[in-house]
């Protein structure tokens, strides 16, 4: 068994050089050096890619639209081609990078690739790398991470920004406040719902007894994701939180009930303790909406009972 790893390792190793081999020697200067810098963040070495290679890969985003496009069809082509879970991860990984910390052009380019971005758009749906134990379970998590920056992706559609971009930051938070505060009941709740579907992803995270440090590095970066999710869920439970009691249609307040109480059973598939804070605030509010509801039932059997009273 040992060997055949070793063996395998060594092919890997074989397949890196042929590939950066074969895109030096590319016709055009820049289509080449795009293929160097996503092969050289890709490798098939079950490691994170260093920053200098993710560094590389992200700068093409400060050249032309042309130089963009090239960079995500050919990372695309990479993750597609591939039957290495390692290799798929990575370039997963990168894709993640460009996501949280890429120029807005070279995100745009991912957002509607290959010509409108939509759910399952990486299609890794039934990635299997089946060559060792080890790789099928890595599998696990190529799906899975698939789906949650795809995932990612239609929370940003949605919100109308990318929530976890570094250009996110430079927005004030009085903005993001502003906007929350102009939008109507159905919007929060959309925008409470989907970002809600992200936390219920990040929880659907596998199981596996073989983690690497490629895998540390994806809980890494996802774990950031969340702690911004919940900043974003934050001030929309807070707005409607604020606005329970001159809500006009019931099925708004169930709406508000069932998306709080699936925020709230993640907790514990998180099993995360920090930012009581934020806890606090879905239990609160929860509790909340409950006797708001439970009031105009109350008001309901009233209204019912008098009219009762008066047609006799």
């Amino acid at each position: 068994m040992g060997r055949l790893k070793k063996l395998r390792n060594l092919i890997d190793i074989l397949k890196d050089k042929a590939s950066l081999i074969k895109a030096t020697l590319s016709i055009t200067k820049c289509h080449a050096s795009v293929n160097v810098a996503v092969l050289h963040a890709t490798t098939h070495n079950p490691s994170p890619p260093s920053e200098k290679h993710l560094a590389a890969v992200l700068n093409f985003g400060n050249g032309s639209r042309l130089t963009a496009c090239a960079c995500i069809e050919v990372l695309m082509d990479r993750l597609h081609d591939t039957q290495s879970a390692s290799v798929a991860l990575k370039c997963l990984l990168t894709i993640h990078n460009v996501i949280n910390r890429s120029s807005f052009i070279l995100k745009d380019q991912l957002s509607f690739y290959p010509c409108c971005g939509g759910k399952n758009f990486l299609n890794l749906s039934n990635f299997r790398d089946s060559s060792d134990v080890e790789t099928w379970e890595l599998s696990n998590w190529v799906r899975w991470y698939a789906g949650l920056l795809e995932q990612s992706l239609m929370v940003s559609r949605v919100l109308g920004y990318y929530f976890c971009s570094c250009d996110s930051y430079i927005v004030d938070n009085k903005d993001k406040e502003q906007k929350v505060f102009s939008l109507l009941n159905s919007e929060l709740l959309k925008e409470i719902n989907v970002l809600v579907d992200f936390t219920e992803r990040i929880c659907e995270a596998p199981d596996s007894l073989h983690v690497n440090s490629l895998v540390f590095e994806v809980m890494r970066i996802v774990s950031e994701d969340f702690m911004l999710v919940q900043s974003e869920i934050f001030v929309r439970v807070v707005e409607l939180g604020n606005r329970m009691e001159s809500m006009i249609y019931g099925t708004e307040s169930t709406q508000f009930f069932n998306v709080l109480k699936r925020l709230e059973d993640c907790k514990e598939r998180l099993n995360r303790e920090d930012n009581d804070g934020f806890w606090d605030l879905i239990r609160q509010t929860k509790k909340k909406v409950l006797m708001v509801k439970e009031k105009r039932e109350e008001m309901r059997l009233v209204v019912v009972t008098m009219g009762h009273r008066r047609v006799s």
